[in-house]
């Protein structure tokens, strides 16, 4: 069965220093099952990729954090890298934008790092998820559920490891932003 995201507006929550592979690959794979993808930062213009830790191709920047509502979208995607989510995750908006989609049961996808700002908005208590190795020992101290496999997904959220398991990562996203609302996906008390 073909999950097809005609009518989704997801958006892509990033800054400076994402890990280009984690945003680009399921930004086309989006897009390629009919999903409007919006990039959405803090920084306006262009936000700079990283391959590792080298520079990689600058991506534009669609929507401006500060003006953009949770309630416009139908899912979030948070991609990884070295630099991206320490910036996301001490970023007050960025974590109320998080925040958003889980009051509101919409899926959410966060890979490698992406994680942290999860944790930072004090949303993975409870929740079956994994990260990058070095993410899943902040995950288990902030209350979740940790496993090392490519992709796990509960109540609507979608979390991978890094880069190699993005074949499997974007086939769960697709599949959970298909689904839409999930009302477990509530965070916890």
């Amino acid at each position: 069965m073909t999950n097809r995201l005609d009518g989704r507006k997801i958006a892509v929550l990033a800054t400076d220093g994402f890990e280009q592979v984690e945003l680009t690959e399921p930004v086309k794979a989006l897009k390629e099952a009919g999903a409007t993808v919006t990039v959405v930062s803090p920084k306006s213009g262009a936000i700079q990729g990283f391959k590792h830790d080298k520079p990689g191709d600058q991506v534009p920047v669609d929507q401006d954090l500060a003006s953009a509502d949770a309630g416009a979208f139908d899912g979030l995607l948070i991609p990884g890298g070295l630099f991206n989510p320490d910036a996301l995750r001490i970023d007050d908006k960025a974590k109320a934008f998080a925040k958003a989609f889980f009051d509101a049961g919409k899926p959410v996808a966060a890979i490698c790092h992406g994680p942290q700002v999860l944790i930072s908005a004090a949303l993975v208590k409870g929740r079956k998820m994994t990260a990058w190795q070095a993410v899943q020992i902040d995950l288990a101290n902030a209350g979740a559920i940790v496993s090392d496999e490519p992709v796990v997904v509960d109540q609507g959220l979608v979390t991978s490891r890094k880069p190699d398991d993005i074949p499997a990562f974007n086939a769960k996203i697709i599949e959970e932003f298909a689904e839409g609302r999930h009302p477990g996906q509530r965070r916890a008390a």
